[in-house]
């Protein structure tokens, strides 16, 4: 299995559900270059990771990091966030 094989390689956002249990998700996000995964919150504490490609993770209390492959950073819940790919970019969201 690959994870590229779970995505809809044409639309600008793709999500995947990797995993789902009573206590725990994770899912793939493909964002393609250019475009944005829209302000959002989490209601319970998050860790996002990059897979592949560049991403920039930024929140309302003004946190901005920039992803790249092996880059990860904790979502604080009920924060209003937002990613834009700076690049094609693929991430893993564990809640």
């Amino acid at each position: 299995m690959n994870i590229k094989d779970l995505l809809h390689h044409e639309k600008a956002i793709s999500t995947a559900m990797l995993l789902k249990t009573e206590q725990a998700s994770a899912t793939v996000i493909q964002i393609l270059q250019g475009e944005q995964l829209k302000e959002h919150i989490t209601k319970v504490s998050a860790l996002l990771i990059c897979i592949l490609g560049t991403a920039v993770f930024e929140n309302e209390k003004g946190v901005k990091e920039t992803l790249q492959a092996g880059d990860y950073i904790s979502i604080d819940p009920m924060i209003k966030h937002w990613v834009n790919a700076i690049r094609d970019s693929q991430l893993i969201l564990f809640k």
